[in-house]
């Protein structure tokens, strides 16, 4: 008799990798990130559950788009008050707030409820080349 596995919390195994950002389209890497975040590539993947990896973006100051969308796109927040729309370029957000372009890229590829904003936690990006993580024994994830 067939039976589907589903796993539990405890068995659960989760790795970290480390993501170079430097001259990588960022919708490239935003869908490979994502995919990890989610744990899409594991066997024992599960839809309604976080069995996914930690992922840590370092370089995203250096992050690259095609065309003309370093001076096209645009980046919407807003305060909650009336007239509290900010609106901001992709230059000009890069280099203000470089993590943000890659945070808001991945999180637009998860889920829009409870499990993507706890699949969304495991995302760490950094400005620079340096990340605080060395204890995890990050990997190189292959792109």
């Amino acid at each position: 008799m067939n039976k589907t596995i589903t796993p539990s919390i405890e068995t659960i195994e989760r790795n970290w990798f480390v993501v170079d950002a430097k001259d990588k389209t960022l919708g490239r890497i935003a869908t490979q990130i994502a995919t990890v975040l989610r744990g899409k590539n594991k066997p024992t993947f599960t839809p309604h559950l976080d069995t996914g990896d930690f992922v840590i973006v370092v370089n995203a100051e250096k992050i690259e788009v095609t065309g003309k969308k370093s001076s096209q796109k645009l980046y919407r927040r807003h305060s909650g008050r009336p007239g509290g729309m900010k609106i901001e370029k992709f230059a000009s957000l890069q280099e203000r707030i470089p993590e943000r372009i890659i945070e808001q890229a991945v999180k637009g590829m998860l889920p829009h409820n409870s499990l993507g904003r706890q699949q969304f936690k495991k995302l760490k990006v950094y400005k620079g080349a340096d990340h605080p993580h060395a204890a995890q024994n990050p990997v190189l994830l292959n792109s």
